[in-house]
């Protein structure tokens, strides 16, 4: 299983996410830095199994505020599309 650590305590503002989002997943020089943009890359690009685990993921909830709960929600989308489409290698998400 390939392991993403994502450490809050460098996660300020959603800019500061996407641009550790996109160094930590690959996302190259085309990320959107927006929120459609990752539901689009953690759909279709990602390769799998991933686990993102968030770090101090509390620090990101109080910098980030309804931002935060989106980008959980998108984590959360994914995981259950791969359960749906019944893939054996899956995304996940821990918040820590």
């Amino acid at each position: 299983m390939n392991e993403v650590i994502l450490d809050g305590a460098s996660i300020k503002t959603e800019p500061d996410f996407h641009k550790i989002m996109s160094t930590l997943l690959d996302f190259g020089p085309y990320y959107g830095k927006n929120l459609d943009a990752l539901r689009d890359r953690l759909s279709n690009d990602v390769e799998r199994p991933v686990t993102i685990i968030w770090l101090n993921s509390e620090q990101s909830r109080s910098c980030l505020g309804e931002c935060f709960d989106k980008i959980v929600q998108i984590f959360e989308q994914t995981k259950q599309q791969d359960i749906q489409f019944n893939w054996d290698e899956k995304f996940d998400y821990i918040l820590k």
